[in-house]
């Protein structure tokens, strides 16, 4: 998975629930309403795997960029589309810079310090498997464990956001955090 050449060995599938999670912490509530965040990563995945060719990078991470970036216009599209906003280059560039943020944040939460390009992929590999983890949590857990540790909302903005009492998202963060490392274990003992 060196050369721009391989991007076919990397299935869009495998990135369905790692873009699921950006996107749904990237459209606003309002916005939820009226689209569905599977529906923004279906239409980003098609777009990409129509422009596959476009792809110069060689690196797991540049495919994830690369990714980002459609997701980026796929949900600045999706603004248009519903608040018939003008065209604004800034607030697309901005949010580009947002959806790095919350994948930076994602990997933090990995809590790995990795730098050659093997341990690279692995890093790639398990930040997939967090996506898909996050996936698999109830959604009331996955929402407030988004928010807090992948959007950056403190407790109190968290409970405004999602209208509930701070103690009731101390105690969804608790149990969401101790069922998503249920799950990663889970996926690595499988794996091995």
């Amino acid at each position: 998975m060196n050369g721009p050449t391989d991007t076919g060995d990397r299935p869009l599938a495998r990135y369905r629930d790692y873009l699921r999670v950006l996107a749904r912490l990237h459209l606003s509530t309002r916005l939820r309403v009226k689209v569905d965040a599977s529906d923004v990563v279906q239409h980003a995945i098609l777009h990409a795997h129509a422009n596959r060719g476009q792809f110069r990078g060689g690196t797991e991470a540049e495919w994830l960029a690369w990714l980002r970036a459609i997701l980026a216009n796929t949900l600045a599209g999706v603004v248009r589309e519903f608040e018939t906003a003008a065209r604004d280059l800034n607030r697309e560039r901005s949010l580009e810079a947002e959806l790095e943020l919350s994948s930076t944040r994602l990997e933090r939460v990995l809590a790995t310090d990795q730098s050659s390009p093997s341990e690279g992929a692995i890093r790639g590999e398990e930040l997939l498997r967090l996506a898909t983890a996050l996936g698999r949590l109830p959604d009331d857990q996955r929402r407030v464990v988004e928010l807090h540790h992948l959007k950056g909302l403190t407790v109190a903005e968290v409970a405004a956001e999602i209208g509930r009492t701070r103690p009731a998202v101390v105690g969804l963060l608790f149990r969401g955090l101790k069922r998503l490392r249920e799950l990663l274990a889970e996926t690595a003992e499988s794996a091995a």
